[in-house]
């Protein structure tokens, strides 16, 4: 099954709900591996998708 490309705007809307959920866990947890961790993580999770979505149209 195809995967649909991601648009400008859909990616920009992923980026910021991103930074903004990682803002709030820096300014309200407590720091430490788990939270270092997690952001790691969902940085993984969030931006390799995207940058295999932006390597592919670009070919």
């Amino acid at each position: 099954m195809a995967r649909r490309k991601l648009s400008n705007s859909q990616i920009a809307c992923i980026i910021l709900l991103w930074g903004a959920l990682c803002y709030l866990l820096l300014t309200h947890a407590v720091l430490d591996f788990t939270t270092i961790f997690s952001i790691i993580a969902s940085g993984i999770i969030v931006f390799v998708p995207i940058y295999k979505n932006i390597r592919d149209r670009n070919e």
